[in-house]
């Protein structure tokens, strides 16, 4: 089984974040980047997490697309990243990453494009444990996520949910992310990948997924 590697000695003492540098970033990677910045945000959700997914929601499209406040946006957009890598290290992840590691270790496959396009298959975390789990918290947390993503504090639990999972669909659809086919992967390779997935992201995750349901998130991105 393939395992990430983690020391103290990997760990900066300081970061210099320096939005500037990111102005010349074509629109496919300022689309991969945000989105695993926001997938980051998600898995590792706390307090800390909150204010910058409303950063990435209000910001990644507008410096994405050009234009006059692109370059306000981008500074929000590093900040986000900065404190996405902060809340990892201390919340671990969940099944987007742990699928990374065999995509990105079998393929090709840059980090961010793994994770930004299976963020919206990943679905089947909330389907699984709403069947299993219908009680577990993390389902009122991806809840005020999608309420706050729609900017619709009234929305109950359930529709806040749907609201999520469509509002990163569309996100998926709007940024033109790859598909796991158009990356090189073919159905042949699934049951490897989900073989080598089981990873430390993985078992942080709030429900322990089946093999057939980490599959169906592979599925679920196979097309465009």
């Amino acid at each position: 089984m393939m395992k990430p590697f983690h020391d103290e000695t990997l760990v900066a003492k300081y970061a210099l974040v320096d939005p500037d540098l990111l102005a010349s970033c074509p629109p496919d990677l300022i689309a991969a980047n945000g989105m695993d910045a926001f997938t980051q945000l998600l898995e590792a959700y706390d307090a800390l997490a909150l204010a910058r997914i409303e950063a990435v929601r209000d910001g990644l499209f507008a410096w994405y697309l050009g234009g006059k406040e692109a370059p306000v946006e981008q500074a929000r957009m590093a900040l986000a990243a900065l404190l996405s890598g902060i809340c990892l290290a201390q919340a671990g992840l969940d099944s987007v990453h742990g699928l990374a590691q065999p995509l990105g270790s079998l393929f090709p496959i840059p980090h961010g494009v793994v994770c930004s396009t299976l963020v919206a298959a990943a679905r089947v975390n909330s389907e699984a444990m709403q069947a299993r789990e219908p009680d577990h918290p993390a389902l009122t947390k991806y809840a005020i996520v999608g309420r706050l993503l729609v900017a619709d504090p009234s929305a109950d639990d359930a529709c806040a949910r749907e609201s999520l999972l469509t509002t990163l669909e569309g996100w998926t659809r709007l940024l033109k992310l790859p598909g796991l086919s158009d990356l090189g992967v073919a159905t042949a390779d699934l049951g490897r990948i989900v073989a080598n997935s089981r990873g430390s992201s993985m078992k942080t995750d709030p429900v322990d997924l089946r093999d057939a349901e980490i599959e169906r998130i592979l599925r679920l991105r196979f097309g465009g």
